[in-house]
């Protein structure tokens, strides 16, 4: 039977060949992957350019404290009693000496290391101790999580500042002692948060796989829950830092922080006030220092709350522009 009987042709050999595949199915595999979280987060928190501004600031306190031996041109603990509360930028000192003739720009650079030390010690700590109760109650539940929850409302209800003062006037002021007293305060708020996580990632499907295969409860608050839980953990110990910095400072000013020969910017701030009317730029200096890095560390942590927001998008002001013109009824 010829093909004319058929009423239609036969299918083409050469068709399939003519035949395009979708664009989508053209590209590489490797282009077809969309951005992890971690990625499609840094790419939002560099287009912030309050949160990029301060990580640059916060380097660049973090690299004087380092290299504070060979920033300082002196001691920040010699003592020169003929030359006290020069002006700045008198005999070589940039910007003057205090009431023992201690340079201050010394000081200051030497003070940002156990500021800088107690608050990024005092947030880990708090970080670890508070995730650790938090996730136990979470996931456990039951008297875990009562326990727990009446434990933090305990620590809640008394006043923080009154208890590190009553702790360091009997126990002393070193700064292990000042870490471990701040993070002892200050733990709870990341319990409350982690525990919440837990109440609601301890229902996904992929724990329930998890103990079908037999993971430990261990295993999976470690391993499986921890690791998507950590953004919000990771927000809130970068907006501790700036806390454990300003309770800090105010121990110190207090008198019952940091203790000479050692320096942070809350004992400068305490030794200048007798001579705020003789020199005001003494307590200036080092509340402009405290004021610059908590102000960073916070423009940090609000830089990476909103990266780690599924929920916010970085548009280009270019094409925010372009779609005004192009929808405004006014046209500007």
């Amino acid at each position: 039977m010829s093909e004319a009987n058929l009423g239609h042709s036969l299918p083409d050999g050469n068709l399939n060949k003519s035949l395009k595949l979708p664009v989508e199915s053209q590209k590489p595999q490797s282009e077809q992957r969309p951005q992890g979280p971690w990625k499609t987060a840094w790419k939002k928190f560099v287009h912030n350019p309050f949160a990029v501004s301060g990580l640059v600031v916060l380097f660049i306190f973090i690299i004087a404290a380092f290299l504070a031996k060979w920033i300082t041109p002196y001691d920040p603990t010699r003592i020169n009693m003929m030359f006290p509360n020069l002006p700045a930028g008198t005999d070589n000192h940039l910007l003057g000496t205090d009431e023992l003739g201690r340079d201050i720009f010394s000081r200051l650079i030497y003070s940002s290391r156990i500021s800088l030390t107690v608050g990024f010690a005092v947030a880990f700590v708090s970080v670890v101790i508070g995730t650790l109760i938090g996730a136990v109650a979470g996931y456990f539940g039951g008297w875990a999580d009562t326990v727990a929850m009446r434990l933090v409302d305990v620590m809640n209800s008394i006043p923080s500042l009154f208890l590190n003062i009553l702790i360091l006037a009997i126990f002393g002021s070193k700064m292990s002692y000042m870490i471990l007293v701040l993070a002892f305060t200050s733990w709870m708020g990341v319990a409350r948060l982690v525990r919440g996580e837990y109440l609601q990632l301890r229902e996904m499907q992929y724990v329930e796989a998890a103990k079908a295969i037999g993971v430990s409860d261990w295993g999976i608050i470690f391993r499986h829950l921890l690791r998507n839980a950590s953004a919000p953990i990771i927000v809130t110990a970068t907006l501790m830092v700036g806390g454990a910095i300003l309770s800090e400072s105010a121990l110190s000013y207090l008198g019952l922080g940091v203790q000479t020969p050692d320096t942070s910017w809350g004992l400068m701030l305490s030794n200048a006030q007798e001579f705020m009317l003789i020199d005001p730029l003494q307590a200036l200096y080092p509340g402009l220092c405290i004021l610059i890095v908590v102000l960073a560390v916070n423009f940090i942590g609000d830089g990476i709350r909103d990266g780690l927001d599924p929920r916010k998008t970085t548009i280009p002001r270019r094409r925010l522009d372009q779609w005004r013109k192009k929808f405004s009824k006014s046209g500007i």
